[in-house]
């Protein structure tokens, strides 16, 4: 479980608060969206939930435990964290990469197992990546790279994953498998807070969706409650549409007339089914 209560988060050398009374839970085994345009606060939010950031105001609680009184090792076992982009600077290959989200399991010097190299395997497995095991990480596109940062968190084993816009770099085939896995993982009793932009995507497949806007939570609740189009309207300035084709909602941009003439179009009602 993941509870922030009473956050506020303002930068030293910066006299603006950046986060202004953040309180939310995200409960265990569930897929929380944390949504909102760009500039709101998510990065600097997910940064002091890791811990990166030092907050002065509220407290923030993984698994039961305040994240002041934990260890860097300690927090590597709790929480998993996949950054929008990341390229190291050698030429690691795959496998060595996902290897790397075994460290805060290793004992001392006795290096990796059996054990790491299987979790390994399992994690480029289930994200269908197993090809790429021997190829060197910085040569693949930014969509492979952020599939194998994926099966790194995976391979990590922590009861909590923190995600920033996971599938920003993915085309649209594999942004739909990367939000399915997030589900299977949460059926593993695994905590998920994933960011993103995409409102269609936190509508589909989130159990709880966090809306931010102006520093502040603006909404909060299930995505059928929260991802409507008050709310919509608040954040873009009467931007976009919430329409529902075949009971499932979709959110497009409210200027495509031919959209919305399309949906009462018989033919394209079937192809949409």
């Amino acid at each position: 479980m993941l509870q922030v209560n009473n956050l506020d988060f303002t930068y030293p050398h910066l006299n603006e608060t950046i986060l202004k009374d953040i309180s939310f839970t995200v409960e265990e085994g569930s897929l929380c969206g944390l949504f909102g345009p760009n500039g709101c606060g998510k990065s600097t939010l997910f940064k002091c939930c890791l811990n990166l950031l030092k907050i002065k105001k509220g407290e923030i609680r993984m698994d039961n435990n305040n994240i002041k009184d934990l260890k860097i090792k300690d927090m590597a076992k709790v929480v998993a964290y996949v950054p929008q982009e990341h390229k190291p600077p050698f030429p690691y290959l795959v496998k060595e990469v996902v290897l790397m989200g075994r460290t805060p399991h290793l004992k001392g010097f006795f290096g990796t197992g059996k054990k790491d190299i299987q979790k390994t395997e399992e994690a480029l497995e289930l994200l269908e990546i197993s090809h790429l095991s021997k190829k060197t990480y910085n040569q693949l596109s930014g969509g492979q790279r952020q599939m194998v940062l994926m099966a790194r968190a995976i391979a990590q084993e922590t009861k909590i994953m923190f995600l920033d816009e996971p599938t920003s770099a993915l085309d649209f085939s594999n942004q739909l498998k990367i939000w399915k896995i997030m589900k299977k993982i949460t059926d593993r009793g695994v905590t998920i807070l994933a960011c993103s932009h995409d409102p269609n995507h936190v509508s589909w497949f989130c159990d709880k969706v966090v809306v931010v806007n102006n520093k502040s939570i603006v909404n909060q609740g299930s995505p059928e409650d929260v991802i409507t189009q008050a709310t919509l309207d608040f954040i873009y300035e009467d931007m976009c549409d919430v329409k529902k084709i075949n009971n499932t909602r979709v959110v497009f941009p409210s200027d495509l007339k031919c959209f919305e003439k399309n949906l009462a179009d018989e033919s394209f009602m079937k192809l949409a089914n």
